[in-house]
């Protein structure tokens, strides 16, 4: 069974949390054991213990985002020694780019094959069982490939770097399981940000997206007006005419605040009616996006729960749809 040593950023446990769960059957069937630092039991020697586990490990995920790049402890001891094992050959790293960040221009790591597929981020996924189901085939590839070098953990000779921190002791890892994830609570100030925050990634969405479309086709030219902090409009020209309008605002039915992001066909139109709405939800562990399906008809696919960019494309996806057909 291969080792497998998740290197992260406690500011990104909740998305390893949801990793570590999509590798279950790679658990179930023997292929890995997974271990991170919160395995660590009250009392035992913090440091020793992150050592020994990362220099058992056959497999080393990097968790890429902006806080792993700031923090010490990852990017100098945990990567530096990661890399070591994997020059040496008796581990591999994979990075796993979560959240955008400048992985790519001068990291030890920049000329491996990053996971999800092209390195695109996770929360850049419409939805992140996608990303998470992609990251976990390419892990079972990477084990099935490398059966040879990965079939039992190996123990290098202790390097000069670390020697210092090594464990000296016999002592049995503690066995236990790594589903200890619990059910969050959200409040209405989390779900307002949530939906406010995603408002304003669609807004921007819509105008760098129509800004490329007409760079990419000589006929098309648009408008897009942010009329105020909550409403945004868009029209789309082919040859002068418009082929495609829509108003988008925050706003909902049966409260006194915005709960829903609102989509109509009519550029010009006002809060009263509309042809598609998105409500904030949530299932214990992450907040997400859910339209209402009124688009079903226009054979729009939405996956259900979607993240900021996976709104936001399921609305360009009703805008451009009649330049599409």
């Amino acid at each position: 069974m291969a080792q497998l040593f998740f290197s992260y950023s406690h500011r990104d446990e909740d998305l390893r949390d949801q990793l570590d769960v999509h590798l279950a059957m790679l658990k179930r069937q023997g292929v890995v054991e997974t271990w991170h630092d919160r395995r660590i039991v009250a009392g035992a020697p913090f440091v020793q213990e992150i050592d020994a586990n990362l220099d058992a490990a056959d497999v080393i995920l990097l968790l890429l985002s902006p806080d792993f790049l700031a923090s010490d402890y990852c990017y100098d001891i945990e990567v530096k020694r990661a890399m070591e094992r994997h020059i040496a050959g008796v581990a591999r790293v994979i990075p796993v780019v979560l959240r955008p960040c400048d992985w790519q221009d001068g990291t030890p790591f920049r000329g491996l094959m990053a996971v999800p597929k092209d390195g695109k981020p996770v929360t850049k996924w419409p939805n992140l069982d996608d990303a998470f189901l992609d990251i976990t085939k390419a892990i079972r590839s990477a084990l099935e490939t490398g059966k040879s070098s990965v079939s039992r953990p190996v123990q290098p000779a202790p390097s000069a770097s670390n020697s210092a921190v090594r464990p000296t002791t016999n002592e049995s890892p503690v066995v236990r399981s790594s589903n200890l994830r619990i059910a969050k609570e959200f409040n209405d100030r989390d779900r307002d940000t949530f939906l406010t925050e995603s408002f304003n990634y669609i807004a921007k969405l819509f105008e760098g997206s129509l800004s490329e479309l007409k760079d990419r086709h000589r006929d098309i030219d648009f408008t897009f007006r942010r009329i105020d902090a909550d409403h945004f409009s868009a029209v789309i020209y082919r040859s002068g005419n418009a082929v495609a309008r829509c108003r988008i605002w925050l706003g909902g039915y049966g409260g006194p605040r915005a709960s829903q992001i609102m989509y109509s066909m009519n550029d010009a139109g006002t809060d009263n009616s509309c042809n598609e709405m998105m409500s904030v939800g949530d299932d214990r562990e992450t907040l997400f996006l859910r339209p209402a399906g009124m688009q079903a008809h226009r054979n729009v696919s939405s996956d259900g729960n979607l993240t900021m960019q996976g709104a936001a494309e399921y609305y360009w996806a009703i805008l451009v749809g009649p330049l599409q057909r």
